[in-house]
């Protein structure tokens, strides 16, 4: 197995396990899409909460020349740890949605 699909196995894996999660109100459902061909994958939140739709990104990660490009983490713990749990090496990860100054204070 070449190392995109591995990080790319241990990606799907981490976002699925927060697909299981219930949103602790409104009637919010998390979906997952993956899209391996483009090395895209994110975890979706759409439903309603108190008479207000709820929609958008949770999660969204890229894949870039062997790295794993944190787009957007609007998880409450933040989402490195799983993914260097799950197997990725911490200097594999990028968070794109912080200055790269800061970066390194947060991946490991």
């Amino acid at each position: 197995m070449d190392s995109t699909t591995q990080l790319s196995n241990a990606i799907k894996e981490v976002i699925n396990r927060y697909a299981q999660l219930k949103p602790s109100h409104g009637d919010i459902r998390l979906d997952t899409v993956f899209d391996d061909e483009q090395k895209h994958y994110a975890l979706m939140q759409v439903g309603w909460d108190r008479e207000r739709r709820v929609r958008g990104n949770l999660i969204y990660i890229t894949l870039q020349d062997d790295r794993v490009v944190i787009e957007y983490d609007g998880m409450e713990c933040g989402i490195v740890r799983d993914l260097v749990a799950s197997g990725i090496a911490s200097d594999q990860i990028t968070l794109a949605y912080q200055p790269e100054s800061q970066t390194a204070l947060y991946a490991s």
